[in-house]
């Protein structure tokens, strides 16, 4: 969604003040409230700063997100604020991070609430976007910086343009018509700060697979689709069947579609790798047919949100060491018959939307939680039903592979009892796997780095 329309660079400020209560105070004074809001801006700072004694707003890398959802005919209001000094809010230390306030006024009515603020914060979390922002030498640069950067529109990236890179793009066309690819993917995290893809590829489709969407030098007419991709191993490739598994539940791609890929060692500023992949071949452990990836209750970007939380467990680990974790996507009606807790549930009487696994701010909350043993039980629409929970379905999967344990054995059993997924990152591999009816298909490959 282009969020560019709901910015107005009046509402885009420099704050003066030098605590949390005072930054919203002076963001909430250039918002327009609407009349149907029924209630004032200080009934309305009273809320922002009731929900943050509550639970921070503040998403790490000097970025706050304070949100609020009110009666209003319009689906957003945003208003942005930037405090390069940090400010205090009851002691806590990490307020003194932030370096930009950006506030979320949206409609009670609006159902993309959630995605919006997922959106937002993987924009921010792409490299340099806060820095570019932050760093802007005066209140015009910040605005032009904002638009450019939700408007799709930031200036060119210095991609490492060299004859070698255009002769393997230019190959890839011929090696895509060669063997009746639909499409070409492109791994754009190959280059530091985006690749650049605004010459045509033949009129071939192309597929964007990117961490730094708004990094990226792309022309509408080049680019079919982008498909974002949150943490990535130091393979080549590694982020292929999530990218296909993700274009699979978009609809982005077909299963009965043969795709050219090209990539090449992250960040290495050098594509290297040219892989023609038949989906249907590659995917055909767990796939029966075209609607069959994915669970009836299931929504696609529950499930990436999930992937994108698993990868990033599998890549960094918490706190610098290894963690496994189990995630089972589905309907929890079914499931809650074959699990048991093991913990008092941590997610139990918070409301929905707080536990949303969509709501970005979850995103901490999950990783911590996963130290514990036992699985995240998760609903269809995203909501995290509990944490800590015993698997104990009566089906037996086949016999797994060497090295995988009773972990990877619970998810096979569970995705056979009941219609639903199973994802697994494995303690001592880093490896991601998903389980689908009993059937395994690894995502993300053992991770290099555990193994030193």
């Amino acid at each position: 969604m282009r969020l560019d329309r709901y910015i107005s660079k009046s509402r885009i400020i420099d704050i003066v003040s030098g605590d949390l209560e005072g930054a919203l105070k002076e963001l909430l004074e250039v918002c327009k409230l609407p009349e149907e809001v029924g209630m004032t801006k200080k009934q309305l700072l009273g809320v922002l700063i009731e929900r943050e004694q509550t639970m921070t707003t503040y998403l790490g890398s000097g970025i706050g997100l304070p949100h609020v959802r009110i009666p209003m005919k319009r689906p957003y209001q945003f208003a942005i604020g930037r405090c390069p000094r940090g400010l205090e809010f009851d002691g806590h230390d990490e307020y003194r991070d932030l370096r930009l306030v950006f506030l979320l006024l949206a409609s009670e009515k609006e159902k993309s609430y959630l995605n919006v603020l997922a959106s937002l914060a993987r924009t921010f979390q792409e490299p340099g976007v806060v820095e570019k922002m932050t760093h802007s030498k005066d209140i015009i640069a910040l605005r032009e910086s904002v638009t450019a950067t939700f408007g799709g529109s930031g200036a060119k990236q210095g991609t490492k343009d060299n004859k070698f890179n255009r002769l393997i793009l230019k190959e890839a066309v011929k090696v895509a018509k060669g063997s009746q690819s639909s499409a070409i993917m492109v791994f754009g995290d190959t280059f530091i700060g985006g690749v650049d893809l605004t010459e045509s590829f033949d009129g071939m489709k192309t597929i964007l697979v990117t961490q730094s969407a708004t990094e990226a030098s792309f022309d509408s007419k080049t680019v079919t689709a982008i498909i974002p991709a949150r943490s990535f191993g130091h393979n080549r490739l590694s982020q292929l069947r999530s990218a296909m598994l993700i274009g699979l539940t978009r609809g982005i791609i077909k299963h009965n579609e043969r795709l050219c890929c090209v990539g090449g060692l992250p960040q290495s500023n050098q594509f290297d790798t040219l892989v023609v992949v038949d989906v249907e071949r590659e995917f055909q452990s767990v796939l029966t047919r075209q609607t069959d990836m994915l669970p009836a209750a299931v929504k696609p970007e529950v499930l990436e949100r999930v992937l994108g939380i698993a990868t990033e467990l599998s890549v960094e680990g918490r706190e610098g060491k290894p963690v496994g974790a189990l995630f089972v996507l589905g309907d929890s009606q079914q499931v809650r018959p074959h699990t048991k807790q093991l913990v008092l549930n941590p997610f139990f009487g918070y409301e929905e939307e707080e536990r949303n696994i969509l709501n970005p701010f979850m995103d901490e909350t999950v990783k911590e939680f996963s130290l514990l043993d036992g699985a995240f039980i998760i609903r269809g629409d995203g909501v995290l039903e509990a944490a800590g929970t015993l698997i104990h379905a009566n089906e037996l999967p086949q016999q797994l592979p060497s090295g995988l344990g009773t972990r990877h054995a619970a998810a096979a059993s569970i995705s056979m009892a009941t219609d639903c997924i199973a994802l697994v990152v494995s303690a001592s591999t880093g490896q991601v796997t998903l389980f689908r009816r009993g059937q395994m298909l690894p995502l993300i490959e053992r991770n290099a780095s555990r193994d030193l």
